[in-house]
């Protein structure tokens, strides 16, 4: 049964277009520690059908099978209090195999909703902290995918950035508290029609694309091809494409192999961090991104030292969002940022 929903997955090397927003996921998957990916635009933009085609294209994950949190059975560091002390016990730990998750918050979700409750009366009659797992412990190293996070209350969102950036969720009640691992790639998407984020969560999301729907009738005309022919018969329109999938898949392992041992020259940094002045972005997480982001594109190519394609490569989703608006200003940001790309390489 496993197989076969894998199998029913849109398979993400059939995406048609919106090559910003598959580069996006991909560099995501490589390196999580890029902060997640925000896609803005209009509904009907395959923003759904990509995320969980990345899941299903990424290789299963082995996990302590009796843990919440689906921990790494060969990586004690990441584990949670209880993995890790079963391991130190000299216990085995049972391992078991599953996908990749992609797990849905819903815009009504509540902060213990989101991050677990913890059980005080319990704790306080036994001494023993009893925690109910929310919607981080069941992302731990998969996906979060949040439809309409301009929606979510300031807070939750505070929350959920919190959790993407540092890999652990913290809950406090009364003066106990209990972590667990939350190591997820974070993908949020929103209509700007319907209301922005504040611009200090905005600036916390990694990397950000905008989303339109395809204008060119060909490439349309395609869409409807390749998804009448999954469809009609899902097992043969993903066999069809697994060639291409595993070609995806195998760049994918390789740059997360490579990504440790990839280098970046003064001279690079130097471009980046002229390219931040010139766009007039505020503090210095956008420069510090687009590093790793570079890094991570040069991984994907199979290269060990970066280049100024993969910073030119990866400007665009790192400042995007990151665009300060001047009053009365009506300059696209693609032509604010092509600007500014001109005079930091001049």
């Amino acid at each position: 049964m496993a197989e076969e929903r894998k199998r029913r997955v849109y398979p993400f090397a059939a995406l048609v277009g919106q090559e910003e927003m598959k580069l996006a996921l991909i560099l995501n998957a490589i390196n999580p520690k890029l902060g997640g990916v925000l896609i803005r635009g209009e509904k009907g933009t395959a923003k759904s059908t990509a995320v969980r085609g990345l899941a299903a294209l990424l290789p299963e994950l082995k996990v302590v099978a009796d843990c919440p949190f689906g921990c790494d059975p060969d990586d004690v560091a990441t584990m949670c209090q209880d993995c890790r002390e079963r391991y130190q016990r000299g216990e085995e730990l049972p391992v078991a195999t599953r996908r990749m998750r992609v797990v849905d918050l819903p815009v009504s979700a509540t902060e213990d909703r989101v991050v677990g409750t913890l059980d005080l009366e319990h704790a306080i009659k036994k001494g023993e902290k009893r925690f109910e797992p929310g919607v981080l412990a069941e992302a731990n190293r998969g996906i979060l995918y949040v439809d309409e996070v301009n929606l979510l209350d300031d807070h939750v969102v505070d929350v959920l950035l919190d959790a993407a950036a540092m890999g652990v969720n913290t809950v406090e009640r009364e003066g106990v508290s209990f972590s667990h691992p939350a190591n997820f790639i974070l993908v949020g998407t929103m209509n700007p029609e319907e209301g922005e984020l504040r611009p200090q969560l905005l600036d916390r999301f990694g990397l950000c694309v905008n989303v339109v729907g395809v204008r060119d009738p060909a490439a349309r005309v395609e869409i409807v091809k390749r998804r009448a022919a999954f469809e009609e018969d899902p097992e043969g329109f993903c066999r069809q494409w697994e060639p291409a999938q595993e070609e995806i898949r195998r760049r994918i392992l390789a740059a997360r192999e490579i990504l440790p041992a990839v280098k970046i020259s003064d001279e690079m940094l130097l471009r980046i961090a002229t390219l931040a002045v010139e766009m007039g972005v505020d503090g210095h997480r956008a420069d510090i991104v687009l590093m790793k982001a570079a890094k991570t594109h040069a991984a994907y190519e199979g290269r060990t030292e970066v280049r100024e394609e993969d910073i030119l490569a990866t400007a665009p989703l790192v400042f995007r969002h990151r665009l300060r608006r001047r009053p009365f200003e009506e300059v696209e940001e693609a032509e604010r940022l092509a600007a500014a790309l001109r005079r930091a390489w001049s």
